[in-house]
């Protein structure tokens, strides 16, 4: 639904009548509909499970196009400014939606690094969080002030910087 429309106007009448159930039976689910655009918009799918292309260096460039493709879809695209309006406003909503999304983008992170330490490539300092504040930080970051210039160069470019800073 959110392809055809913005998150503003989207109502949990709509969705549950979309649905074919009752609002009510939307909130047993879930709390808000900040909630349920979460978990619709940034479902555990193939775009968390992580990549083995044996080097960090590609599973980086890899994580950073998987990350791209969620935060870019339309769903994710009219979802993200009405989300991160709530949870600017709402600290309970914010630590909610925060803890799911870190769930979805570590999701086997812990292994990946240690892989990683393991062929010498990654520093023993660098946690997961780092690697998740540095891939979906810099790409939402760079979605709002020049989307324009996000092509495959700059992913290259990006994912080369991303795997020095994490590097051993």
């Amino acid at each position: 639904m959110l392809g055809e429309t913005d998150y503003a106007s989207l109502s949990v009448d709509a969705i549950a009548k979309r649905a074919g159930t009752s609002k009510p039976a939307i909130y047993r689910r879930w709390p808000s509909k900040a909630h349920l655009v979460h978990e619709a918009v940034f479902p555990v799918t193939e775009y968390t499970e992580l990549p083995s292309t044996g080097s960090t260096l590609g599973d980086v460039r890899e994580m950073m196009a998987r990350t791209f493709a969620l935060l870019t879809t339309p769903a994710a695209l009219a979802a993200l400014p009405g989300l991160v309006a709530e949870m600017a406003v709402d600290s309970t909503l914010h630590a909610a939606l925060l803890e799911r999304f870190v769930d979805v983008l570590s999701y086997g992170l812990d292994d990946w690094l240690e892989t990683a330490r393991k062929r010498g490539e990654v520093r023993a300092e660098v946690r997961p969080a780092d690697v998740i504040d540095a891939l979906a930080g810099i790409i939402f970051l760079a979605l709002i002030t020049h989307p324009e210039t996000l092509d495959e160069a700059w992913m290259d470019r990006t994912a080369e910087f991303i795997a020095r800073g994490i590097g051993a």
